[in-house]
C-alpha cells in the first residue's frame, strides 16, 4: 500500500511542535553568545536537530521532490528561530541532486529577504546544498558570484560559502579567488570570515596560487580574511605572510 503523501505545512506544524516540546531556554540563552546580533532559538542541541531533520525525511523520502522540500523551507525559515531553519535547510540538502534551475533565485530570495539572517543558517544551507547545486549547474556559478556586490549581507556572505565544497576542484578556482576579491571591499566582520574560510579551503587544493593571491593584493585583504586564510601554512610562513602584506 502506497504511503499518505504528507503536505510540507503538516511536516512543519510537526517540526515545530517537537522542537517546543524539547525547548531548553538556558541553552537558548546561552545560544547568543555565538552571534553578534540578537538570535532567537529553542535551545535544542545539534544532534537533536539532524535527527528529527533525518526523521521527518524519512516520513516523506519517496512521496516528495525538490519542490515540496522547498515548500517546506518557505514556511520554516519564516520562522524566528534557529532550529526551525536548520530543520527546513536540513531536509532540503537532501534533496540536493533535485534541485530545479531556478533554485539560485530561490535562494537569493531568502536570504535577501533576511530569512536566513545570521551566518549559521546561511552555513547550513549554502554549502551543502548550493554546493551541490553548483556542481551539477556549473552555468549558474556566474550568478552566484555576482551575489558578492548584493548590498544584503546575508546574500554576500552566500557568494563565498556556497563555494567551500567546490574548493577541491580546480575548474572552480577561478570563480572562487573572484569571490574573495570581490568581498574584500566589504566593511563587515562576517564577511570577511568567509572569505577567508573560502581561501583557506582553496589553498588546500593549492597551495602556492593561494601564496601567490594573497601576495599580490596585500594591503586590500582585511585582516581577519588573511589570518583565517593562513591558518593551514606553517607558523614561519603565517607570520610572514602577515608582514608582506601589511
Amino acid at each position: 500500500m502506497a504511503r499518505k503523501k504528507l503536505s510540507p505545512q503538516g511536516v512543519a506544524r510537526e517540526a515545530i511542535r517537537r522542537l517546543k516540546a524539547v525547548a531548553d531556554p538556558v541553552r537558548a540563552d546561552g545560544a547568543q553568545r555565538y552571534f553578534k546580533d540578537t538570535v532567537r532559538a529553542y535551545g535544542v542541541a545539534a544532534p537533536a536537530i539532524h535527527a528529527l531533520a533525518a526523521e521527518l525525511h524519512g516520513s516523506v523520502k519517496g512521496t516528495w521532490t525538490a519542490a515540496e522540500a522547498i515548500a517546506l523551507c518557505d514556511i520554516l525559515f519564516a520562522a524566528r528561530e534557529l532550529e526551525s531553519k536548520a530543520v527546513g535547510s536540513l531536509i532540503l540538502c537532501r534533496f540536493k541532486k533535485d534541485l530545479p534551475p531556478s533554485f539560485p533565485a530561490k535562494v537569493k530570495a531568502w536570504l535577501a529577504a533576511n530569512l536566513l539572517d545570521n551566518w549559521a543558517s546561511v552555513d547550513t544551507l549554502c554549502p551543502d546544498a548550493m554546493g551541490a547545486f553548483l556542481a551539477d549547474h556549473p552555468e549558474s556559478v556566474a550568478e552566484v558570484t555576482s551575489w558578492a556586490f548584493h548590498r544584503n549581507r546575508w546574500v554576500k556572505r552566500a557568494s563565498a560559502v556556497s563555494f567551500i565544497k567546490l574548493a577541491k576542484r580546480e575548474e572552480f578556482l577561478d570563480a572562487i579567488y573572484g569571490v574573495a576579491a570581490s568581498l574584500f571591499p566589504v566593511d563587515d566582520d562576517l564577511i570577511h570570515k568567509a572569505a577567508g574560510w573560502l581561501l583557506r579551503e582553496a589553498g588546500k587544493r593549492d597551495p602556492k596560487r593561494l601564496r601567490t593571491f594573497l601576495l599580490e593584493h596585500g594591503r586590500a585583504v582585511p585582516r581577519t580574511t588573511l589570518r583565517y586564510a593562513i591558518e593551514r601554512f606553517q607558523e614561519a610562513e603565517r607570520k610572514s605572510l602577515l608582514v608582506q602584506t601589511r
